[in-house]
């Protein structure tokens, strides 16, 4: 769909509230000195943990080690959500609320309202889609409301940021869906297709997208000039509309051209580095900031 015309002003106007409200950014510390519980370091925004759930300690490995964001694969099984990959991996007691939803409520409730505490970092909760999007997706909002309380929420296409912020991902069905509620406490993961559309970050706030699909450049040698050009152009038209980017299958093996392919991703501007190896990102940027 093609967007309205509008001029630059009138389209940041548009979007400064679900920008603000759904950034994910750490703000300055309220309380002097804190971090989360035992690191004695400020989380870290950037960090999203690709197929958290296949750690050792789903969940608590992200946040030990200050990741901003986490992903859950979700399964409608017989009316529950269960997380895995692959569906061969399905076990009953690997359900969305025990691995990520309960634990990160009693987090919340006990760190004062924040998941990490003293930092107003909403922890982006993407939960990807493998069955049907549309009765898997109305299943999630059903569970969703139950934990409303910690939940970011649109309500009427205004944001209210709360201490997690649940994203939609995978089978594209889930979209109707989340359209027709007037009260949403998830948000959509759009595509480079999304860009320029007229969704807006109140249900869009994020762009994601495979990143072979778009560059050729795995981190050996110089980013073609072109590419790099192409990298800041998607990411500032995102920004500029009021969302957050992410790629997906960007190199993630360790060494010296996946460390390449990350300095470009924080040059650009974009929101998340993608990764499995969660010390490795962690420990890159740290070094970083």
């Amino acid at each position: 769909m093609t967007a309205p015309t509008r001029t630059p002003h009138t389209r940041r106007a548009a979007v400064v509230t679900a920008a603000a409200a759904l950034a994910g950014s750490i703000a300055t510390p309220a309380l002097a000195g804190t971090a989360d519980r035992g690191r004695g370091r400020p989380p870290l925004r950037r960090a999203h943990a690709h197929n958290d759930y296949e750690h050792p300690h789903p969940l608590a490995d992200a946040l030990g080690h200050g990741f901003g964001s986490v992903e859950a694969d979700i399964w409608l099984v017989d009316g529950r959500l269960l997380v895995a990959h692959d569906e061969s991996e399905l076990d009953p007691a690997r359900t969305l609320e025990a691995l990520y939803l309960d634990p990160l409520l009693r987090r919340v409730r006990a760190q004062h309202g924040r998941v990490y505490r003293g930092y107003r970092l909403s922890l982006q909760l993407l939960i990807d889609i493998k069955t049907a999007g549309g009765p898997t997706y109305r299943e999630l909002s059903r569970r969703l409301r139950r934990y409303r309380s910690m939940l970011s929420v649109c309500a009427g296409g205004h944001v209210h940021p709360g201490a997690v912020t649940a994203v939609v991902s995978g089978d594209r069905g889930a979209r109707a869906p989340m359209e027709a509620e007037t009260v949403r406490h998830a948000f959509y993961d759009g595509r480079l297709t999304d860009l320029g559309g007229s969704a807006p970050a109140a249900l869009i706030p994020l762009i994601s997208d495979n990143w072979s699909l778009s560059f050729t450049w795995q981190g050996v040698g110089p980013m073609p000039p072109g590419e790099r050009a192409e990298l800041r152009r998607i990411a500032a038209a995102a920004h500029d509309e009021g969302r957050r980017v992410r790629w997906w299958a960007t190199p993630d093996q360790p060494g010296p051209p996946r460390e390449a392919v990350w300095r470009e991703l924080l040059d650009a501007g974009v929101d998340y580095l993608n990764t499995d190896d969660l010390a490795g990102l962690e420990a890159f940027l740290r070094a970083a900031r």
